[in-house]
């Protein structure tokens, strides 16, 4: 295989910095390196984002399992009274009245559940900081999947920490599709310059 280093040490090719360009511009689409690339603070930010969301979402995860083989309508209970709850209040009795319907089958479901989402944000983080191409358009697809169903979940049970994630997702979701389509049209543009110089 041709490399670069073979094509600079060959003595005909320090006629000037022009032509030592051309040879090492043809050595990288020879060995397929890559001579362009930018990077993205915003792109690295959301790859942080999602790393620490896959950290609390593990710290999440670890505190369910916890709660496995534990009473957790008993468990609210107690909390609710130190927070000077109403314990005969109505949201508290409808609180209490879910919780006493997770036995320990469901808590490991919950757990693994948890996890998993955990591990989809450290795939996306970590490929998203290192800006691998596949990990934008991986985050952009997932991202923009959970968005109907976080649409829903405001409607039916509107939080503020909620409309708070949903809105940074949707943040997320445009900038990945403004930043996919225009690396896109760049890569383009790039191709044809190629093409065009070659012929």
């Amino acid at each position: 295989m041709v490399t670069i280093d073979c094509l600079l040490l060959h003595p005909t090719l320090y006629d000037g910095r022009q032509r030592m360009t051309e040879v090492v511009q043809n050595a990288n689409r020879i060995t397929g390196i890559k001579t362009f690339h930018r990077h993205d603070r915003w792109i690295q930010l959301i790859g942080a984002f999602k790393l620490l969301k896959g950290v609390l979402f593990v710290l999440l995860g670890i505190g369910a399992l916890k709660l496995v083989h534990r009473d957790i309508a008993d468990i609210l209970t107690h909390w609710l009274i130190n927070w000077h709850f109403d314990p005969e209040g109505r949201i508290v009795n409808l609180v209490l009245d879910k919780a006493a319907l997770i036995d320990a089958h469901r808590m490991k479901e919950i757990s693994i559940a948890i996890f998993c989402y955990a591990g989809l944000d450290f795939i996306e983080g970590t490929g998203l900081v290192l800006e691998k191409t596949w990990a934008e358009y991986f985050t952009l697809i997932l991202t923009a999947s959970f968005l109907p169903w976080e649409f829903f979940e405001i409607l039916h049970r509107p939080t503020w920490v909620k409309a708070v994630l949903t809105l940074v997702n949707v943040m997320v979701v445009v900038y990945l599709a403004f930043y996919v389509q225009r690396n896109l049209r760049e890569r383009g543009a790039r191709h044809h310059r190629n093409v065009t110089g070659e012929e």
